[in-house]
């Protein structure tokens, strides 16, 4: 196995354009670190764009394409992301763009800078106090262990078939909720939901009478409450019991509902961010504004509940066994999350507290169609948390094979 500066595997470790970008309704994404998850994909919510004609301006090795890499360099830096796909993109100088060799698996250096030791080593040759920062001349002369070529596409076959597995697992996810959306749609704002004899409610002639607080009709004898005081569900208090070591979410390590690993943590030791209790059928969401994050905590994430430990950034929802499923549709509702961000203050990050909340109105069901929904829904959000937690699995046993690998402690034969 030779040893080669990260350099000499790649054609170049370029970064991103240092002027401003001039902006624009459409055109070419503005990708910045934010715009790298937990699950190191490159998302493209709430990105910015700039002029196609500005792109094409650009030098070519500020311009990533299929099969390089892309590391933050600042800040919350050592995200390594694939690009495995073509789009065009513009990228802020916080991001470098690597290329590696054709003789090269660039999936193999991908793996390598994925490598926690790699982590390590750059972060203690980050320089800066406020803003770490990774300099481009010391990620070039960063040295890497490189097998022959054979037994790089080996590794990378192993650890390729574990992320594929999870990206499976994610996509089915993202088509279960894509059917809880339309169910809870269907059920909750057209009120179509199933009648007493089977039929589309409000379709069918059922009754709805006005209110004055959702200032449209509903179906008769539903009530409307405000999220932070409702019969359904009870705000979940901060504290956590006392332990050895947990995994501790900050709201960073969750996008959407997927979760990334997390960090270990004792009690004497944690942030004092680290203070919120999970339980079984609690339902979380991030505070802040714009930020889209959400734990739906049935009896299936039992693993994560019992190992870990959330971020106050969460606000948590503690529900019954009937309303869980309800609870976490509504929240997961674009009505909620708009109006969440509507009562969203604060000087230098803004978001909701429980006052705030009070405001949130949530519709309750008669117990009948509470019920039915939970039994309609039951199997499906049981369905994504077995996914998440057997992601987890996943990712932890791809952390501890990736360093064995790497480093030659574990060798592949055929």
């Amino acid at each position: 196995m030779e040893t080669k500066k990260l350099i000499d595997c790649c054609e170049f470790i370029s970064d991103g354009d240092h002027l401003p970008p001039p902006k624009s309704d459409s055109g070419v994404p503005f990708i910045t670190i934010s715009n790298i998850t937990g699950q190191n994909k490159l998302s493209f919510e709430d990105t910015m764009f700039v002029p196609e004609s500005y792109y094409n301006g650009l030098n070519e090795n500020k311009k990533a394409q299929k099969g390089d890499i892309l590391y933050s360099v600042v800040g919350s830096f050592g995200k390594p992301v694939y690009v495995d796909f073509d789009k065009q993109m513009v990228f802020q100088r916080h991001i470098a763009i690597l290329r590696p060799k054709r003789n090269v698996n660039a999936r193999f250096i991908y793996y390598t800078m994925l490598n926690p030791q790699f982590y390590k080593l750059v972060d203690k040759l980050a320089i800066g106090c406020s803003q770490r920062t990774v300099t481009l001349d010391t990620l070039r002369n960063i040295e890497v262990n490189l097998p022959d070529k054979d037994i790089q596409d080996k590794m990378v076959g192993i650890l390729s078939l574990i992320d594929e597995k999870i990206a499976n697992n994610n996509a089915i996810n993202d088509n279960l909720e894509q059917q809880l959306m339309l169910l809870y749609d269907y059920w909750f704002t057209q009120f179509d939901f199933p009648d007493n004899d089977g039929n589309p409610y409000q379709t069918s002639g059922g009754k709805v009478v006005w209110n004055d607080t959702l200032k449209r009709n509903i179906p008769e004898n539903w009530k409307v409450q405000s999220v932070i005081s409702n019969c359904l569900s009870s705000i979940i208090k901060p504290g956590v019991e006392i332990f050895n070591t947990k995994t501790y979410l900050a709201t960073a390590d969750v996008k959407g509902t997927s979760i990334s690993t997390g960090t270990i943590v004792d009690y004497d030791g944690r942030e004092s961010r680290a203070n919120m209790q999970p339980s079984i059928n609690s339902v979380w969401f991030a505070k802040m504004k714009n930020s889209v994050k959400h734990l739906y905590l049935n009896k299936e994430m039992q693993p994560i509940i019992s190992s870990s430990i959330l971020s106050t950034g969460f606000c948590g929802l503690q529900c019954n066994e009937i309303s869980f499923e309800y609870i976490a549709s509504y929240v997961s509702n674009a009505y909620f999350e708009i109006h969440k961000d509507m009562l969203a203050h604060g000087a230098t990050q803004e978001a909701v507290n429980n006052d705030d909340l009070a405001g949130v109105h949530i519709i309750i069901p008669e117990d009948t169609v509470l019920r039915a929904y939970h039994e309609a829904t039951q199997a499906i959000y049981a369905q994504i948390s077995k996914n998440i937690c057997e992601n987890q699995e996943l990712f932890k046993l791809r952390d501890w094979l990736l360093p064995m690998l790497m480093n030659g402690q574990a060798t592949i034969s055929d």
